[in-house]
């Protein structure tokens, strides 16, 4: 019987592979184990929760202000330990993080095939998003096998050289996780989501990219604070865990009425939040195929995306970090129903729901091969 390893550290990747991971254990062809690194720790096990996953092996990687250097070096000794005790014939990585890399990594050294879910994504620049752009590229690499969400991220691994037979179009898992989360009936279980009546724009927030830490940031809030001064609508900030990132959110936007500060919300919640919301601001990734799947317009606090897929369709739209120019598209937004029509009307490039059903039959063809 083949050996599938899954593993993953942060929430982004535990609502992507969620999908996967229920496909493969599914599947009575393979024995299929899960590994969590931990590099998010208290994020990544309400994720397991949500999702009902139970790790196999926890590699509880996490400690306070730990480095880039530190999660690599804590990621490749746990790997290698697990592969002393369980040696699989196939390990999947999803994305971006260095938790991801490492893991990928770590497969590598041992000559065990790797498996890229989310591969090809690019922006050309490797300091946005950092460490990010670079991690991926280095897993697609060295991974045997390339499950790309789109076609452009196909064509972007096709264009740096690699094999077209290691290459498939999937979709993006995140589809498929978010249509197993939404109700339209949902209530909301934290008391600043109850507070909220619908009957003018919700707009969320969510901000904490790296590259974004500091002036960025500091212009962001005061973007927040200015819109939320002179338009008729309610901000939902959607916190990060980082303290220093908290701390720039409740110094700008603490003293508005219509702006409700959440701390971290279950995943359930924020899908079903995002599902009502009128549209989104934000500096994530993820997050803007999930929105675009919901159709809710997304400004993009970023010069630059490794998911150019919606900009070309008009769903998203680059705005950066300049102040004066965050407060004027969100703006145009509220105030211009043709604007936001054409934004929200636009096609969802991201996928169908089934990115986790092809991945499993490419796997189960890939075993047959070798």
């Amino acid at each position: 019987m083949a050996r599938i390893a899954v593993v993953f550290g942060t929430r982004p990747e535990a609502i992507k592979m969620a999908p996967v991971i229920n496909q493969l254990k599914a599947n009575t062809q393979w024995e299929t184990k899960v590994i969590v690194t931990g590099q998010h720790r208290e994020m990544l096990d309400q994720m397991l929760q949500v999702f009902h996953i139970v790790p196999d092996y926890d590699l509880n990687i996490m400690r306070p202000g730990q480095s880039l250097a530190d999660i690599t070096i804590a990621v490749l000794r746990g790997m290698d330990q697990f592969f002393c005790q369980w040696r699989p014939d196939l390990l999947l990585v999803h994305g971006d993080p260095t938790s991801a890399l490492a893991a990928a990594l770590a497969g590598f050294y041992q000559q065990i095939p790797v498996g890229h879910v989310e591969a090809g994504l690019r922006t050309g620049n490797l300091g946005h998003p950092f460490p990010e752009e670079a991690n991926r590229k280095l897993i697609d690499g060295i991974a045997a096998l390339l499950f790309a969400p789109t076609q452009w991220a196909a064509d972007n691994l096709r264009a740096e050289g690699i094999d077209p037979r290691r290459i498939f179009v999937t979709g993006n898992t995140v589809i498929d996780a978010l249509q197993m989360m939404i109700e339209e009936d949902y209530q909301f279980a934290t008391p600043q989501l109850q507070q909220l009546t619908f009957t003018r724009p919700v707009i969320l927030v969510t901000a904490h990219r790296r590259e974004n830490w500091g002036a960025p940031y500091e212009r962001i809030c005061m973007a927040i604070s200015a819109a939320a001064s002179t338009l008729p609508c309610d901000f939902v900030f959607a916190l990060h865990k980082n303290p220093n990132l908290q701390a720039v959110v409740k110094k700008h936007l603490s003293g508005h009425q219509n702006v409700y500060l959440v701390d971290a919300l279950d995943y359930k919640e924020f899908i079903n939040l995002l599902n009502r919301c009128s549209f989104i601001v934000t500096d994530s990734g993820g997050l803007q195929e999930e929105a675009a799947a919901l159709a809710k317009p997304v400004l993009v606090l970023r010069e630059h995306t490794e998911r150019p897929e919606g900009v070309a369709k008009g769903i998203l739209r680059l705005i950066g970090t300049d102040q004066q120019r965050i407060l004027n598209e969100i703006t145009a937004l509220i105030t211009n129903p043709v604007v936001y029509q054409q934004m929200a009307k636009a096609e969802n490039p991201y996928g169908d729901g089934r990115a986790a059903e092809r991945i499993s039959k490419i796997i189960a063809d890939y075993f047959q091969r070798v």
